[in-house]
């Protein structure tokens, strides 16, 4: 593993979009090769092509799924490079206590120990850091994996401002019939939101859970067929988090009953279009035609930029200040005050706390962030209208078994200190 050497080398780092240094474990993630693409068996779980793959999943030749387009918008919403971006990347410092002892850490010394594919910190609209690494450039699409759980949940915002649905409150089952039977379908939208319904699943990501039983139904037979298996129940609705992919594919069909439309339709001119995406983005949809929205999203770095800043903005534009999101929603799924003591921050997981698809972080100000396996992330800080997006290609599915999960919010607790306090 390579570090950059120069105050030369820094200062171009600084100044481009990518990275020039040699990136982690650069064979082992199949350099050699041209970072290939995997097949529907091993894309997942094969790193020799997770690069390549988890940038190029249109390429994966999946047999029972196919990929549905958000179209751009006809007029992208401008990044520019923020005027204090080179010196933002000198002076930015962070610290991982564990590993480190304390010691001081830049953005390069990041990006030299974890698998990054890129990294973009945006402020205000406008850009202080834009890295890529493994060869990946501005024009990739990346999986999200389960960050896109926050973009389906988003779906749920406009609904109920058009009136397709006139409660959080009411049982999946009343907006799609064919769940009746299901313990999923007594569940209300609110609580599958919150990944509450209770229903028994095991999510390990080692293709032979729950997980991987439900999707590979769903993909076979549809999401009411896949929901069927999951039979035993652990708790009451609405009495406690258990993270569930399941919930989320649940609500994906339930968004299509109530608005006639499939997410990637929906959710084009409401949502895509209206942040001013530059690129389509790909979303994975099975063969009953609903999408798989507990992951499968693909954007580029810049698009995923754009909806993190209009996240951190409270749901405004920074460029035009046009309301993109409903604001009232936002602040509801994003902020702990609106959700009880079961989903917040050291009782949902020992660190996160859990809104609407969404996790939050601790500390008396409002922050929270999107997740996905293998270290995908948008981290959100509203108050000083702050956001970092990472595409990973980590080691583990499970960020938190390595050191990634770690460092990353070391990095964002040292971003957010440089502007302010985290409290």
């Amino acid at each position: 593993m390579k570090r950059c050497a120069s105050a030369f080398a820094a200062l171009v780092l600084a100044l481009a979009a990518t990275a020039t240094c040699a990136a982690p474990d650069e064979d082992r993630l199949g350099r050699a090769q041209g970072y290939p693409v995997g097949t529907p068996e091993n894309w997942f779980f094969d790193e020799s092509v997770r690069i390549g793959s988890f940038s190029n999943l249109d390429q994966v030749r999946f047999r029972a799924t196919s990929l549905a387009p958000l179209r751009a918008a006809s007029a992208p919403m401008p990044l520019p490079r923020a005027a204090a971006a080179e010196r933002f990347a000198r002076d930015l410092r962070w610290r991982e206590a564990a590993r480190d002892g304390g010691r001081s850490l830049t953005i390069d010394d990041y990006l030299a120990r974890q698998r990054v594919m890129a990294l973009l910190v945006i402020k205000d609209g406008e850009v202080l850091v834009e890295r890529y690494q493994y060869e990946r450039t501005p024009a990739h699409r990346f999986v999200s994996h389960s960050m896109a759980k926050t973009i389906a949940a988003l779906a749920f915002a406009f609904a109920l401002q058009e009136g397709r649905i006139t409660s959080l409150d009411v049982r999946a089952d009343r907006l799609a019939p064919e769940l009746a039977g299901t313990l999923y379908g007594e569940a209300t939208v609110r609580q599958l939101l919150r990944m509450s319904s209770g229903v028994r699943f095991s999510e390990q990501y080692d293709g032979r859970d729950d997980l991987a039983r439900f999707t590979a139904e769903a993909a076979r037979r549809g999401i009411d067929a896949a929901a069927r298996l999951m039979t035993e129940r652990e708790a009451a609705p609405g009495e406690r988090f258990r993270y569930a992919s399941a919930e989320t594919s649940i609500l994906s069909l339930v968004a299509q009953r109530a608005t006639g439309e499939d997410l990637a339709t929906y959710l084009t001119p409401r949502l895509w279009q209206a942040i001013g995406a530059e690129h389509d983005a790909l979303w994975l949809k099975n063969t009953t035609g609903v999408i798989s929205a507990g992951g499968g999203f693909n954007a580029t770095l810049r698009d995923y930029g754009r909806l993190a800043a209009v996240l951190a903005n409270d749901g405004k534009r920074p460029d035009t200040g046009a309301q993109v999101l409903p604001r009232d929603y936002l602040v509801e799924a994003t902020g702990r005050a609106h959700h009880p003591a079961a989903f917040q921050p050291g009782r949902a997981t020992p660190y996160f706390g859990y809104g609407y698809q969404v996790w939050l972080y601790p500390g008396e100000k409002r922050r929270f962030a999107l997740l996905g396996v293998y270290g995908q992330m948008i981290a959100v800080d509203p108050a000083q209208r702050l956001a970092m997006v990472q595409l990973a290609a980590n080691e583990t599915a499970r960020a938190g078994s390595t050191t990634l999960a770690r460092d990353a919010d070391a990095l964002w607790r040292g971003i957010v200190g440089h502007f302010g306090r985290w409290d």
